[in-house]
């Protein structure tokens, strides 16, 4: 299981996250996107590394780097706080869903620095900390950026804007409930992973209904149908999981859940969304006059 969480978070940070940067604002965060992969070498490092001073060093240098998309999140709060523009305040659905998405690595990095120290961070064991790294690039960082894109590409079709918005809110507030149920009890983050699925399944939902039939090509639309189907079996055994987990009825191991969960979420919904989506942008640059 260590390689392959190792493999599914090296893809988050040298990836994910530069490539989603670039949707979310192609001018403002185009010089973070670009430098985004030495930024987070030295916390791709690390994961390879025994745990020890020299992991800490690696990972304290990857989670400052996270800390940086937290400034960037307040700027744009205070910015859209000041001037928003129509549909898009600091409230708006599409708007809530980025901001936690920049947020999210941050969490992913406080965890990953006190995983490589040995330090059980709130008291939770190291195995936890260490799967709260690729939860945070890919159900934080990703899922919430992916919720907002559909919410902005759908708010206008007729039938989709009240389901757009859910998703755009319950996506986020998914997400913050699985954590909060970290501190609480097993029935709370079963709870979270309910509004969370609920969330992912009406991302899936109105990507394969109205984002993938607008698709220029069919290489698009694949990325795009791929990705809505991935969440389906990747959430379904989310729920599988949290609800073993409370109630203690027969569920996958952790093991089980990386190769399966993990390892879906990573490549079956987040490159294939974020690979979809880049090609949606280019398109719509394409035939801007």
């Amino acid at each position: 299981m260590t390689v392959l969480v190792h493999l599914i978070v090296t893809l988050g940070m040298l990836y994910v996250i530069p490539a989603g940067l670039r949707l979310i604002d192609p001018v403002a965060l185009r010089g973070t996107a670009r430098i985004w992969p030495l930024l987070a070498a030295p916390g791709a490092v690390c994961l390879w590394l025994p745990r020890g001073a020299m992991a800490t060093v690696l990972a304290a240098l990857y989670a400052a780097a996270t800390l940086s998309l937290v400034a960037r999140a307040a700027v744009r709060l205070l910015r859209t706080v000041r001037s928003p523009a129509a549909g898009a305040g600091p409230l708006a659905p599409a708007e809530a869903a980025v901001l936690t998405a920049l947020l999210a690595p941050s969490v992913a990095g406080t965890a990953l620095v006190a995983e490589r120290a040995g330090y059980r961070l709130f008291g939770f064991d190291l195995d936890v900390l260490a799967l709260t790294v690729p939860h945070f690039h890919f159900a934080g960082f990703t899922a919430a950026l992916v919720a907002g894109l559909v919410c902005r590409a759908t708010r206008a079709v007729p039938g989709s804007g009240a389901l757009a918005r859910w998703a755009a809110y319950s996506v986020p507030g998914g997400t913050l409930l699985v954590l909060l149920g970290y501190f609480v009890d097993d029935w709370a983050e079963l709870a979270g992973a309910v509004v969370l699925t609920g969330g992912m399944w009406a991302v899936a939902l109105l990507t394969w209904r109205d984002v993938r039939p607008g698709a220029r090509d069919r290489t698009t639309g694949a990325l795009l149908a791929t990705s809505a189907a991935a969440l389906v079996a990747t959430m379904l055994l989310a729920l599988w999981w949290a609800l073993g987990e409370a109630t203690g009825l027969v569920h996958p191991t952790l093991t089980w859940m990386a190769a399966t969960h993990g390892l879906g979420n990573a490549l079956g919904f987040a490159l294939c969304s974020l690979l979809a989506w880049r090609r949606l942008t280019l398109d719509r640059t394409e035939t801007t006059p």
